[in-house]
């Protein structure tokens, strides 16, 4: 990174963004507080300057792109900077948002408390106006995150102090952007943007903050690709309010743009708050969507009504020098063009609520998403109030990308050690199941990816044997599958059973959600298989197991173990400083059938 440059400088969350804005990335001062005397000795006093090292945000401390890079325990950390605000703010409110910070935050601006959040995946905000002065300002951040709290949700994050098995370095703090939006009294807090595909048309929910106007309208302009397809003009008078538009034009001759990933086509629209139907915007916003739609039927998935095959591969989104946190743009966009180039069309996002800007392109790239939660590893009601909030802003912040097309609640029973007979295990998640069927109903849930289901849209599970014709035989016993105990892992861990006590198949479709993981080379690291040490020896492995599964009809689709290595983990199909292993072109055409 040159110096002086400021990192990841792009507007953070493209699907709703504004003009008006001022990114808070760059250098903070920063300090460690392992005595946790911070909050008592006022660290956070306009008159205080107790942090002795530097950060660059917003990367973790524990990432080499921070500028720190130290990887021992530090549970307390603290940030500062000082910023002035841009002359568009005047007049304006001002609001202070944060992607993601790990895992409890309190923030200050000038000494006094602007709130605090819990939750080390979801974003958060909190208008400052009040609390700003003329010219300089200062924002503070203590954030805390426990290394050895298992009921907390730290997804591949490890609680032992040390990397193991498939548990990495941990991330504390602050690991997504921070940035100030100037927003007017009264603005749009967000559209909730449904595609209603069999009608072609849409859904528009918006979301006022603010005191209403009689005079306040809202207008929505819908183009594609440039070309103006539907306006539509309507009176604001309460602050939460539906609206749907037709997005069939005489521009395409009556017909729809439907979004696929080999065809994905977006609508661009903009929403302006108005005063008065000719008057000036109070607010403006730039978003998309895409018109698709997601359904299963007779143990198919369908993508806009028509059977759709899903050839997923596994990524845990790990970076290079930023461990969760990518280090630019183009890190996604690379990560997206590997996964189309090797051949799938889609991705398991595992154990991590990727970054928006990922989404965004994975939306303008077409591949189709799984979003995940990090999970727990321990059951407690502290975890079941974490999950159910995280769930709740998790599916708030991503309904509008259409790349998303399945929720992954739980993984493998973390948190849930005990679902398989505890009722109140199992309520957890079906509690979680229908939480966010009723924020979003618009696509599949999947209960507890792996095994021991409960109520679920699909029954996935997991099988790591590298024998292709054994795994043929394998899945050709569906009744088995269903109804015995399944190896997992390899057969490493044991059997599990796909349905816990009380539950059972209904004709949901069956994915094989994690397979593959070929080690190749893997020197001191590990895979799910053993290694091989020849391009063509990985080929040929992949190309065994890969035609194993498309010969089972009743398999809906599958999730190859992963896109590449993470730290000690090294079955990927790239390092972790993305080179392919073998040749993408012979990969693809494995995962197509082509071989």
């Amino acid at each position: 990174m040159t110096k002086n440059m400021i990192p990841r400088a792009e507007y953070p969350r493209p699907d709703f963004a504004r003009g008006e804005w001022q990114t808070l990335n760059g250098t903070w001062a920063f300090d460690f507080d392992d005595l946790n005397i911070g909050e008592e000795n006022g660290w956070y006093k306009t008159d205080n300057d107790p942090l002795t090292q530097k950060i660059v945000v917003p990367f973790c401390y524990q990432s080499e792109l921070s500028g720190i890079g130290r990887k021992e325990r530090h549970e307390v950390v603290w940030y500062q900077r000082r910023f002035e605000t841009s002359p568009f703010f005047k007049g304006k409110r001002t609001i202070l948002r944060f992607g993601a910070v790990d895992c409890f935050a309190k923030v200050w601006v000038n000494g006094q408390l602007a709130g605090e959040h819990r939750g080390g995946y979801t974003p958060f905000q909190f208008d400052i106006t009040s609390l700003l002065l003329d010219g300089s300002n200062i924002v503070v951040v203590r954030a805390e995150d426990s290394s050895t709290n298992t009921a907390q949700l730290r997804g591949k994050q490890s609680w032992t102090g040390e990397n193991f098995g498939c548990w990495y370095t941990p991330v504390s703090g602050i690991w997504q952007p921070v940035w100030l939006e100037a927003v007017a009294e009264t603005h749009l807090e967000r559209v909730k943007i449904t595609p209603l595909f069999d009608t072609g048309s849409v859904q528009m929910e918006a979301f006022i903050n603010g005191p209403i106007a009689e005079e306040y309208v809202l207008k929505a302009s819908i183009t594609f690709q440039g070309k103006p397809v539907a306006v539509a003009t309507v009176t604001v008078s309460q602050p939460v309010f539906s609206f749907t538009m037709d997005v069939k034009s005489s521009e395409m001759e009556w017909k729809i743009a439907s979004w696929t990933p080999e065809h994905p086509n977006l609508y661009d629209v903009r929403f302006e708050l108005l005063c008065g139907c000719q008057g000036p915007a109070v607010d403006s916003v730039s978003s998309y969507f895409g018109l698709r739609k997601v359904s299963s039927r007779n143990g198919a998935v369908l993508l806009n009504n028509i059977p759709y095959y899903q050839k997923l591969v596994l990524d845990q989104g790990y970076f290079n020098g930023g461990l969760l946190t990518a280090g630019s743009d183009q890190d996604f966009i690379t990560d997206i063009r590997f996964i189309k180039e090797l051949g799938f069309n889609g991705v398991r996002k595992h154990q991590k609520l990727e970054d928006p800007r990922f989404l965004y392109w994975a939306d303008k790239m077409g591949i189709l998403v799984w979003g995940e939660m990090a999970s727990p590893y321990e059951y407690n009601d502290r975890m079941m109030t974490d999950n159910a909030d995280a769930w709740k802003d998790a599916v708030e912040r991503d309904y509008n990308h259409p790349c998303i097309v399945a929720w992954t609640l739980m993984n493998e029973s973390w948190g849930i050690p005990a679902v398989m007979t505890q009722r109140k295990q199992q309520n957890h998640t079906i509690a979680l199941y229908y939480l966010v069927k009723s924020y979003d109903d618009t696509r599949l849930i999947i209960s507890n990816d792996g095994w021991e289901h409960t109520v679920t849209d699909l029954v996935t599970f997991h099988d790591y044997t590298q024998d292709g014709q054994v795994l043929r035989e394998k899945l050709a016993a569906k009744n088995k599958i269903l109804d015995e105990p399944i190896g997992s892992i390899g057969n490493s861990l044991g059997s599990k059973y796909l349905f816990a006590d009380g539950f059972g198949y209904t004709g949901q479709p069956i994915i094989l959600s994690e397979c593959c993981g070929v080690a190749y080379d893997s020197g001191a690291g590990w895979g799910y298989g053993n290694n091989v040490h020849t391009e063509e020896e990985f080929l040929q492995r992949y190309r065994d197991i890969i035609q194993g599964i498309y010969a089972t009809q009743y398999i809906n689709g599958f999730c190859s173990t992963q896109l590449t290595d993470v730290e000690q983990e090294v079955n990927g199909l790239l390092t972790m400083d993305r080179k392919p292993k073998v040749s993408p072109a012979a990969m693809a055409a494995i995962i197509r059938g082509e071989q």
